[in-house]
């Protein structure tokens, strides 16, 4: 039996807690701050009608009664909650395996300073699904998976015996990194998504749309040409860090594009991405964005701010990146 404790009760959270309790192997217990709105079943569908059900054993906002005996310890967590969850958790690990589901929010970062050098750690280079919660604490959309996942470990002994417990737990491929860098760093969310606010808003003066505005359905070249440049400052710092050749690839790469127009089209066009709403809220006369949204308040100082201030270390200049850190931060002052 594979004892999971999932911290944090998020959108990933539902679906890992769903994913994870329909196996018959794995103990699933959950760590969050809204207990009461749990049930211990829960129930994840996909976009192909497969439903995932399982039990949640123990529902607690209390850490030591969930993590007790844990083998693994799986944070689900914005960027803002890490530090803090990690220091709830610190006299609860020294045998588990903690890792996190978004590591571009400084996880290893955080974890070395908190839990120390020497806890056995692992994170996920971008997310393993698309998801979405449908009742709180009982049910959630599973919207897309991934192909292929890539995770970082550390302290870990037995490394190829752990990968392939991730890759049956997570039911995907699963390929292992040489580096925490190669995880913590990523042009996913924190380039993908500050680019295109920054290309949406970045001349906003108080006007109100006519309709809410989707993500990516309704992608620009504006906004490609935004993450290619972005992009190419960062693969100049990763020239300069431990990471190996190709663990993160390009965004044009990674798409399977060659310019702006190619990626634009391209992102459009992706099944799962066609329904997602851009951080917005509704007011009388229409729609405004959202500065209070997890796109504003995790993607910018939680996530490129770290590859800012790395490339600030290092020297590297990005001035691309620069700009839309600043426009961002100025619209999350909070």
């Amino acid at each position: 039996m594979i004892r999971v404790c999932i911290c944090g009760g998020g959108s990933l959270g539902h679906v890992c807690a769903g994913v994870l309790a329909s196996q018959e192997d794995v103990e699933v217990n959950l760590f969050t701050q809204k207990p009461e709105q749990w049930s211990h079943n829960i129930k994840v569908t996909d976009l192909d009608g497969k439903v995932f059900e399982g039990n949640i054993a123990v529902i607690s906002n209390n850490a030591e009664d969930v993590l007790r005996d844990s083998d693994i310890v799986f944070l689900c967590l914005p960027g803002f909650a890490i530090e803090s969850t990690l220091a709830s958790i610190k006299p609860f690990v020294a045998n588990a395996a903690v890792g996190s589901i978004v590591c571009s929010t400084g996880f290893f970062f955080a974890a070395h300073r908190i839990l120390g050098e020497d806890v056995r750690l692992f994170g996920f280079q971008r997310v393993p699904y698309i998801a979405r919660t449908n009742e709180y604490g009982h049910s959630a959309n599973l919207l897309g998976y991934k192909p292929q996942l890539s995770i970082a470990c550390e302290n870990i002994e037995n490394v190829e015996e752990f990968r392939q417990l991730v890759e049956k737990l997570w039911m995907t491929p699963t390929k292992l990194l040489s580096s925490h860098y190669e995880v913590s760093l990523t042009n996913s969310n924190p380039i993908l998504h500050t680019g295109r606010l920054y290309s949406m808003w970045k001349d906003w003066n108080g006007e109100v749309y006519d309709h809410m505005i989707f993500f990516y359905k309704e992608w620009t070249i504006e906004a490609s040409q935004t993450l290619i440049d972005m992009d190419a400052e960062f693969m100049q710092l990763l020239d300069v860090l431990p990471v190996k050749k190709g663990a993160i690839p390009s965004l044009l790469e990674y798409y399977e594009s060659h310019d702006a127009e190619s990626l634009c089209k391209k992102i459009r066009s992706i099944p799962a991405f066609q329904e997602i709403a851009s951080p917005m809220k509704k007011v009388e006369g229409g729609w405004v964005p959202d500065f209070e949204s997890r796109y504003f308040t995790e993607d910018f100082p939680y996530g490129l701010t770290f590859i800012k201030k790395l490339a600030e270390e290092k020297g590297i200049a990005t001035p691309t990146i620069d700009k839309v850190y600043a426009w961002g931060m100025s619209k999350c002052k909070k």
